[in-house]
């Protein structure tokens, strides 16, 4: 997506994704872009493990009701919004990326354990969002270090690439937890343990394979001295992007809200209930890189939208009668992962097009916690308009505020009339 800033100094960077770079060396990817994918992947199979379960542990072991869940999976996605402009400024200032980045990966390493010694509400929501703020920490700063691994012009690839490696995790994670809850007796426990156990080899592996940026070098615009959130606010492209991705954020319903009305449509076991995210994860592991550079050529903007609207007929299909249908089923997931592969690593790229590499970390930071805000709130909503109306009502909603959403940001991020526009290929 090609964003302009007709009041500034052209930045190379804000011509990301227009212009492939001819020639062999557009088309490959960086080692440090594998190495932080290997970290995701790792991580990933860790998180999922979790949050396989925690839905069905959360509503069906502990009684809570849809309300208390869209409170606790509020709490899960806020707190990471709160904590990332944190990550952000800090990783900035110092050119320490990859410090940042560890101290999130081993706080989340922490945090799973002491699921093992939670069992009441409060105690579960207190790790939760213990969990979250090293998600927060991490986020930014490991965005960061993909977007200056890479050329210009090959952002969409390379984030396609990480987010497929980061998915092959989230596709691992919950088999993984199917096997474990089938095998052993404590089911919930013993998946609690072996997903904290490979969070820390997660963080070895960032610690021992991913390389610094040494040359990497701190905030130093003179306009906004030291005050890099300001200078990353000042930029037009930014506020537009971050208003857009909080105006589609309060109208995406959680994937644990999604995978519950799944399997209350199909009247699945508790057993194969962390089977449903496979779905998701596996059309996202096998479309993450090609709509990465699909995005590198025809546009970031504009994929950006297509996925909300992949989104939307998930949502239609759902509070349709159509949607007890089994076969359904398999399609709901199908364009819920197509929906991640065309905004999650895309949104990533376009934001780094909008911002110098000096604030880079920040600039993530900020668009990335007004998505996590809006979610928050959405998650929240959500589980009010479930418990007062139904899940069907409260879906219906949901799908209407999100056509909304996408036709006003589609709007918003229109090209400049200065700028010229993106090549379709």
């Amino acid at each position: 997506m090609y964003l302009a800033d007709s009041r500034t100094t052209p930045d190379p960077s804000d011509t990301a994704g227009r212009h492939p770079l001819p020639g062999r060396r557009a088309a490959l990817v960086p080692g440090a872009v594998f190495a932080l994918g290997s970290v995701s992947l790792i991580t990933d199979v860790s998180s999922e493990m979790v949050t396989a379960v925690l839905p069905l542990y959360l509503v069906a072991g502990l009684g809570l009701s849809p309300l208390g869940f869209g409170l606790l999976d509020g709490v899960y996605n806020g707190v990471s919004a709160l904590v990332r402009l944190v990550g952000g400024r800090v990783s900035d200032r110092g050119g320490s990326h990859k410090t940042v980045a560890a101290v999130g990966y081993g706080l989340s390493a922490l945090c799973k354990p002491l699921l093992l010694m939670a069992h009441s509400v409060p105690l579960i929501g207190a790790v939760l969002a213990a969990d979250r703020t090293g998600k927060g920490l991490r986020t930014a700063p490991r965005d960061a270090m993909i977007s200056l691994a890479c050329e210009p012009g090959t952002r969409g690839r390379a984030f396609g690439v990480h987010r497929a490696m980061d998915t092959a995790g989230a596709l691992l994670g919950p088999l993984v937890a199917f096997v474990i809850l089938r095998a052993a007796a404590d089911g919930y426990d013993a998946v609690f343990t072996v997903s904290g156990c490979t969070a820390a080899l997660g963080v070895l592996v960032l610690l021992l394979f991913v390389p610094g940026r040494e040359d990497a070098r701190p905030f130093t615009e003179p306009a906004a001295g030291r005050a890099p959130l300001r200078a990353v606010l000042r930029r037009p492209a930014v506020r537009r992007l971050t208003g857009c991705a909080a105006l589609l954020g309060l109208t995406t319903v959680s994937d644990s809200f999604l995978y519950l009305i799944l399997q209350r449509r199909l009247d699945l076991s508790e057993t194969w209930f962390p089977l449903l995210p496979l779905g998701t994860a596996a059309a996202f592991l096998l479309l993450a890189v090609p709509f990465g550079t699909f995005a590198d050529r025809v546009g970031r903007r504009r994929l950006f939208l297509c996925g909300h609207l992949a989104l939307l007929a998930a949502y239609g299909l759902l509070v349709s009668p159509l949607g007890d249908s089994p076969t359904l089923a398999f399609i709901v997931l199908a364009l819920h992962g197509s929906f991640y592969a065309a905004t999650d690593g895309v949104l990533a790229a376009v934001t780094a097009d909008a911002v110098p590499e000096t604030i880079r970390g920040t600039g993530l930071a900020v668009v990335q916690t007004g998505q996590a805000a809006a979610r928050f709130v959405c998650s929240i909503a959500f589980g009010v308009a479930w418990t007062t109306w139904g899940d069907r009502v409260a879906l219906g909603s949901a799908a209407t505020g999100l056509a909304v959403s996408v036709a006003v940001s589609a709007l918003l991020l229109r090209p400049s009339p200065d700028a010229p526009p993106e090549p379709v290929r």
